[in-house]
């Protein structure tokens, strides 16, 4: 017995001297984290700082929206923005236009912590959703897109529906790496699948969905609350638009959270009922085009009285134009 109680109090000594080290070794470990977590917070003030500063300079401001994993949408002025901030750095959906870059870059940097920006996935072609391109290639970013997006930055051509001239862009706006059907990044801990949808809003659309975070990107395939705008002379189509929606349908559940090109975040349900509203739209311009009608005639007869409150830049009578024109080229 005498034995024993000796080798209770030797091993209780053991332990003793054992949580006595590593207590001692602890406080040293709590400053040094609560320096580092100081640290962070007092970078994060400066980045909200230098963000406000911008806004002020610009008269600029970004919504922001937390989507939770890491990923969070911005709106303002052209193309929702996508953007997953983590370990690997930065990952952006899109880049509106050149003049509110400043603005973009800080409240990206307030987000990731001033890490550095390693892609930029333009998902078509169009002016708000690429013109922070070149500057964003500044910061050492890479520009993705569909090989389309490329060949359409570097070509001119005529718009009927605007009736203007769309002019070739600037090289340094051009993406550097292309895809032609699907790529995948592993990024900030996401599986990040991105998907070219043909002839839909244009010849070049990707979306991109993250499959841990459940979150999809529709980039201008889905107008959230408005009517679409569909480029027929950059390539889209209004079935080809159905198409797209339906693929997104496909990967979306009853809980991912969907940003749209343009409008508020949606769900699953917003994005069925845009699917069904263009797809009764088609259904109405076919009807009357098989009826022998004209086009003028079904502006006058207004068919998409229906409608009328997605009336936004895109008006009932450019839809009834843009539809009737896709349709007549089928």
């Amino acid at each position: 017995m005498t034995i024993k109680r000796k080798s209770i109090s030797l091993m209780a000594v053991i332990v003793l001297m054992a949580c006595s080290s590593e207590a001692a070794d602890k406080p040293s470990e709590i400053v040094s984290n609560t320096a580092a977590a100081a640290a962070k917070a007092k970078k994060a003030e400066a980045s909200k700082a230098k963000t406000a500063k911008a806004a002020e300079k610009t008269g600029y401001a970004l919504t922001r929206s937390d989507l939770g994993d890491g990923v969070y949408m911005l709106a303002g002025s052209g193309g929702n923005i996508g953007v997953s901030v983590g370990d690997d750095g930065a990952f952006v959906i899109d880049d509106q236009f050149a003049k509110f870059v400043p603005t973009i870059l800080n409240e990206i940097n307030a987000l990731s912590g001033d890490a550095p920006i390693r892609f930029v996935l333009n998902t078509h072609y169009h002016g708000d959703h690429t013109g922070g391109n070149q500057a964003m290639k500044e910061t050492g970013a890479t520009i993705v897109a569909h090989d389309n997006v490329r060949a359409r930055m570097g070509q001119s051509f005529e718009n009927q529906l605007w009736g203007r001239t769309i002019e070739a862009t600037d090289p340094g706006l051009w993406p550097s790496v292309t895809f032609s059907d699907t790529m995948t990044f592993h990024f900030n801990g996401q599986t990040i699948d991105v998907i070219h949808v043909p002839n839909a809003h244009t010849d070049g659309d990707a979306i991109i969905y993250f499959r841990e975070a459940d979150i999809l990107h529709m980039g201008d395939n889905f107008f959230n609350g408005m009517f679409p705008y569909i480029d027929v002379d950059g390539g889209g189509s209004v079935r080809g638009m159905i198409k797209a929606l339906d693929t997104g349908l496909m990967k979306a559940g009853s809980k991912t959270q969907i940003i749209p090109g343009h409008g508020p975040m949606s769900s699953k349900a917003d994005m069925q009922t845009t699917r069904n509203t263009l797809a009764d739209i088609a259904s109405k311009v076919e009807s009357r085009m098989k009826a022998g009608d004209d086009l003028q005639t079904m502006i006058d007869s207004n068919i998409l009285s229906d409608y009328k409150e997605l009336a936004s830049f895109i008006n009932e009578e450019n839809m009834i134009k843009v539809t009737h024109r896709s349709l007549s080229q089928d």
